[in-house]
């Protein structure tokens, strides 16, 4: 098998994209449900551009609304989300745990390996789309709905191409710099901005043009699933993954490939420096034992510094961007229907707190903070392992309990550093667009942020201690998060069903509109100790099973 790189990386991947998919058309299902009991005439009031912005269009039927609210923005995501490990696993992957020797032992060269495992990369991508096409046409089926006015076909094509775009730059920035990390980290900034900014410029009056700049205004702004496939726009796609596969196949051949690739991190270069080694040798000691959860710190630090400086920058010009909304658009922005805005976090245009709400706490302030606490969660432990150092990390005096704590710490640390990020620049873009937040608010809508990605971060480690798989804690852990917080959108737009928003780690995240209200420490208490709950399994999970020589 592993002279076939092309089918041994799609044996390796079609799990966790079939997961996504799945767990996406369960959505659509609870989705379009869900939309059975709201009167769809509202949507028709709508100015044609709010309807375009949210993918709805005129006279939406059961399905093209619930198609808009799934399919086009969380499918999207999750596609390419699933996409960008795969890219940064082609070479980086490889080097990371110490298996290139083993690839390229077989007869093949480097430019075939990466060949292969693109097309791999495609293949998987374009099941996933076909599995979303499926479940797009049986849902409404099931539910005994038809369906006018959608192109699903062209709406899952374009989900496809999108999705290979931001998992080819991955490939891309990975394979040219051997770190995985950084791929991952600035392929994912690119997908989140883009996703907020390709949103947000079309309805600012004058800035309509600086969307282009955005590679997700390629996919969205064309409306495939109403208006089919515009070639011009996909187009701008496939040259992106074309070039991006050039740069891959350029990059493998420029550099000596390392064996297993441990990186330089930051501690290594403040213990390098004179003036900074005391410093940091009272920190986390001398030995490598006493250092665990700094070591484990320093080994995301390219995803972690990428995320925290994204989060910074959008977060901080959302705050100026809301002074140039004309009136107009505010006014109608208060009058949108709860319903619509739900999957967005709520909020309004109306006031400032409700716009960061949308364009930020709702969705990209949670995902930020996910990105760093999942990945430190699922590769904690089960990491370990699969690079093979599990073994030299327990020969130390060290035990089991104690390195699921040190690395529950360094998880902490991440999910810290991206909430601090968030809350400066949500607090420096209040002052500088002159919009008078509350600082207090603020910063409990950035705390609540912080310990929801905590918790979520927790089940990671706890499947990563349980299974000692990365993958199955990385998509159990995404699975929970989005199904968590779609279920927190739809279940209140039932009252029989509202109350079981407590169920969800979601409803103790912005149920009470903390930008507007301030802390509320007791959804805090209950983030607070679902996140030690998680932990104390993992401690129980990790101490009892066998682990692998070998992940």
């Amino acid at each position: 098998m592993l002279a076939n790189v092309f089918t041994k990386t799609i044996r390796d991947r079609w799990l966790g994209m079939f997961i996504g998919a799945v767990t996406l058309g369960l959505l659509l299902l609870m989705g379009m449900a869900a939309y059975k009991s709201i009167d769809l005439s509202i949507y028709d009031s709508m100015p044609a551009g709010f309807r375009n912005l949210m993918s709805i269009p005129a006279g939406a039927s059961l399905g093209a609304l619930a198609y808009g609210a799934i399919y086009t923005s969380y499918g999207a995501l999750t596609l390419a989300a699933v996409a960008i490990p795969m890219g940064t696993g082609v070479i980086a992957g490889e080097e990371r745990n110490g298996t290139i020797g083993l690839l390229l032992g077989n007869p093949v060269s480097r430019i075939s390996a990466v060949a292969q495992k693109a097309a791999a990369i495609l293949v998987v991508t374009a099941f996933g789309a076909v599995v979303l096409w499926l479940a797009g046409i049986g849902t409404p089926a099931a539910l005994g709905e038809t369906v006018t006015g959608i192109t699903l076909v062209a709406l899952c094509f374009a989900m496809f191409v999108n999705s290979l775009f931001y998992g080819f730059l991955a490939m891309a920035i990975s394979t040219w710099t051997g770190k995985r990390g950084v791929g991952a980290g600035v392929s994912t900034g690119v997908l989140i901005v883009g996703f907020i900014g390709a949103g947000l410029f079309p309805i600012i009056p004058g800035w309509e043009n600086v969307a282009k700049v955005f590679p997700w205004y390629y996919y969205a702004s064309s409306k495939p699933q109403t208006n089919g496939i515009d070639w011009w726009h996909m187009s701008v796609l496939i040259i992106g993954i074309v070039l991006f596969m050039a740069i891959a196949l350029i990059g493998v051949t420029r550099r000596d490939l390392r064996s297993q690739s441990v990186g330089v991190t930051i501690m290594d270069r403040l213990r390098a420096n004179p003036r900074t080694a005391k410093i940091v040798e009272r920190i986390v000691g001398s030995a490598q034992v006493s250092g665990i959860w700094m070591k484990s710190v320093s080994e995301h630090q390219g995803l972690l510094i990428v995320t925290v400086y994204v989060m910074l920058i959008m977060s901080l010009v959302i705050g100026p961007l809301y002074n140039v909304i004309t009136g107009p658009v505010k006014e109608f922005g208060a009058s949108l229907p709860p319903t619509l805005l739900a999957l967005f976090g709520g909020g309004n245009l109306s006031t400032p707190e409700g716009f960061y709400q949308i364009e930020i706490f709702g969705m990209m302030a949670p995902a930020g903070i996910l990105i760093a606490t999942i990945a430190a969660g699922s590769r904690a432990l089960a990491g370990e392992e699969q690079n093979r150092t599990m073994g030299i990390l327990l020969s130390n005096p060290v035990s089991r309990s104690s390195v699921v704590m040190q690395k529950t710490v360094a998880m902490v640390v991440e999910g810290i550093a991206v909430g601090v990020s968030i809350f400066i620049g949500v607090w420096l873009g209040s002052i500088i667009g002159g919009l008078g937040m509350s600082a207090g608010n603020i910063a409990a809508a950035s705390l609540l942020a912080t310990l929801l990605g905590l918790a979520i971060g927790a089940l990671a480690l706890a499947l990563s201690a349980a299974t000692g798989r990365v993958r199955v804690a990385v998509y159990g852990a995404i699975g929970v998060a989005l199904i968590s917080h779609v279920l927190n959108a739809f279940l209140p737009l039932n009252a029989s069903t509202e109350s079981l928003t407590r169920w969800t780690p979601f409803g103790y995240y912005l149920n009470s509109d903390p930008l507007a209200n301030g802390m509320d420490w007791w959804h805090g208490l209950v983030l607070l100790v679902l996140t030690v709950v998680l932990v104390g399994l993992a401690v129980v999970w990790f101490q009892r099973r066998d682990l692998r020589q070998r992940g």
